[in-house]
């Protein structure tokens, strides 16, 4: 059961990136023009996507598991630290808290890895 278990925590914490990374294709210009108004540079957004859409895609199949949720969780932190102090705004401050707890999800994931339904384990055999 640990197995499904895990597998489905894999799922479920990296659809939020897989759809924030779509949302961002299909938005490009607005995600710019966001992003630069907290003067950063607008060119990172390529590789933001390729993280947001990559990633989650290794953590779900399993596959350098553990390199996939350390760069999912540092990005975490940092768009909690850039995009969400102002807390004297509720929403920022869940924004905040959440993009913090992501972090620890990921965190558990990098100390664990990915277990019996991943490509890293099957390499391991």
């Amino acid at each position: 059961m640990h197995n499904y278990l895990d597998l489905l925590a894999r799922i479920l914490i990296s659809v939020l990136f897989l759809i924030n990374g779509y949302f961002k294709i299909i938005n490009y210009d607005v995600t710019i023009e966001w992003m630069e108004s907290y003067n950063i540079a607008g060119y990172l957004l390529i590789p933001t996507i390729i993280l947001e859409i990559t990633a989650p895609i290794l953590i779900i199949i399993g596959y350098k598991t553990k390199i996939a949720a350390t760069l999912l969780g540092l990005f975490c932190l940092s768009t909690a630290f850039i995009f969400h102090l102002e807390f004297s705004n509720n929403m920022q401050v869940t924004s905040f808290l959440k993009n913090v707890a992501l972090s620890g999800g990921f965190l558990f994931i990098m100390i664990n890895g990915a277990k019996k339904f991943s490509f890293d384990e099957m390499r391991k055999k």
